[in-house]
């Protein structure tokens, strides 16, 4: 699929619903003489006529291509448009933009994800690739642990894939801010779960959520010791092209939709945090 402003087609394959206000659409694009691939990270321009387009981060493996997953939040016309579609439907798709994590880097470290609500969409990716070169290579990662918080027990998304992710060994470690009569597991804070994190020199840590539960994990890892270079966010910004022409994810002399929308710590240290909280 070229990067142009002309969209490609795309077929709803499956919905899966996460929670009341996520849906995983699983897609496949109509046109297959036309390459396509992509890196956990990125994201695709999609769009419904009439209403409109948004930046969607892509929330499966590129080894599950050519099935392409999109974790949609319904929050505005487009994405209650989507949300209101069922199998069979079709959509457009521009993409995929952006910067990657650098899974390259990955081989051989300890990785921590720490999500937040949505985020642990782009994040999924991420994991879901592990996993799968870790079943073609036994040193492709040395351990993953994830620290996901959300608001109730009800608004957990994923939850199917998540017990098979500690099925698959993964540590996984949930806190929600308010507890329901069934919860039995942490309450509070997703920072609070780093309390009994240990990490050392080979760990890689990648963060995603609301931009106040960034800042936080940012500086609680910092204090641990982490190294700026070692540590990773994806921010979300309002991207209108995805191509760095029309300005609107302009931060700090930065486009989001070209440099990032991943960054490392390092690279955030150099721009102007007050940005990151808009």
């Amino acid at each position: 699929m070229n990067k142009t402003f002309i969209p490609a087609r795309a077929i709803i394959r499956e919905i899966i619903r996460e929670n009341d206000q996520i849906s995983t659409f699983r897609l496949e694009l109509i046109d297959k003489t036309k390459p396509f691939s992509f890196l956990p990270g990125q994201f695709l321009m999609v769009s419904v006529p009439h209403c409109g387009e948004a930046a969607i981060s892509i929330s499966s493996s590129p080894d599950a291509l050519p099935l392409i997953d999109l974790s949609i939040r319904r929050a505005g016309e487009l994405t209650t448009a989507i949300h209101s579609m069922e199998k069979g439907a079709r959509l457009g798709l521009r993409g995929p933009f952006g910067k990657a994590f650098p899974v390259e880097k990955f081989s051989g470290r300890d990785l921590l994800f720490v999500a937040g609500g949505i985020g642990l969409a782009p994040l999924k990716s991420v994991i879901d690739h592990c996993l799968f070169q870790s079943g073609l290579d036994d040193d492709a990662v040395s351990g993953i642990r994830l620290l996901y918080g959300s608001r109730s027990p009800s608004d957990i998304a994923f939850t199917g894939t998540i017990g098979l992710w500690r099925e698959q060994g993964i540590d996984v470690r949930l806190t929600v801010d308010e507890k329901d009569e069934h919860w039995t597991d942490h309450v509070g804070l997703v920072t609070e779960l780093l309390e009994d994190i240990t990490l050392d020199s080979n760990s890689i840590s990648l963060i995603c959520g609301p931009p106040v539960m960034i800042r936080s994990v940012i500086a609680k890892l910092t204090e641990m010791g982490c190294d700026d270079t070692n540590i990773f966010t994806t921010l979300e910004r309002h991207m209108k092209c995805g191509m760095g022409l029309c300005g609107h994810c302009h931060l700090d002399g930065r486009l989001v939709c070209l440099d990032g929308p991943v960054f490392s710590v390092s690279e955030l240290n150099t721009m102007d945090v007050m940005e990151l909280s808009r």
